[in-house]
């Protein structure tokens, strides 16, 4: 197992061939899945075809950055962040997103696994602007953004193949630079 790090309650390690069973369950529940296809869930096929093999992908082609298994204090499979730039993004911008069982709601892994890749990208891998995107209506999400010292950005519309409750409002883009990033430690510092 390679740990890329570890907080207070949290260890974020790589993804190996043996999370397809922990990828299956998570994307299997219609709730974790309710802003992402409507709650349709992700079949076990696509999971060991195309999901899992571009987590292992991600991880030897960008060292430090990728999707990152999310585990408590006993090993227990929470869900997953990703830290990543996509192929359109200038390079030092990386997108920040997560998903957790739903178990694991509200009780503050989602920021505190969030904050910790955002203070890792700043500080050790040259990160210059972190970003994240979620539906309007995705109250919980956006919290996790604020939390995280991200602010919004703008407000957006975008085609997604799958209708979704609620996406007539749009979607959000909520970030940090490494200037804000900086300023709000010294803040924080003093």
């Amino acid at each position: 197992m390679t740990v890329l790090l570890e907080t207070d309650r949290l260890v974020l390690r790589r993804f190996t061939e043996s999370d397809v069973d922990n990828l299956v369950r998570l994307d299997g529940d219609p709730e974790v899945m309710r802003f992402i296809t409507g709650g349709r869930p992700t079949s076990r096929a696509d999971v060991e075809r195309d999901h899992l093999p571009a987590y292992l992908d991600h991880h030897e082609r960008f060292e430090g950055f990728g999707f990152f298994a999310v585990e408590d204090g006993t090993g227990g499979f929470l869900g997953w962040v990703h830290f990543r730039g996509r192929p359109d993004d200038p390079p030092g911008q990386v997108e920040l997103g997560y998903r957790l069982v739903r178990s694991a709601w509200g009780r503050g892994y989602a920021t505190e696994a969030s904050k910790a890749l955002v203070d890792k990208g700043f500080a050790e891998l040259g990160v210059q602007r972190v970003y994240a995107e979620t539906m309007v209506v995705n109250t919980g999400s956006r919290r996790v953004m604020e939390k995280c010292g991200l602010e919004r950005v703008r407000i957006f519309h975008q085609d997604w193949p799958d209708v979704i409750e609620g996406g007539e409002h749009g979607d959000v883009e909520y970030a940090i630079t490494r200037a804000r990033w900086e300023a709000q430690r010294s803040a924080g510092s003093g």
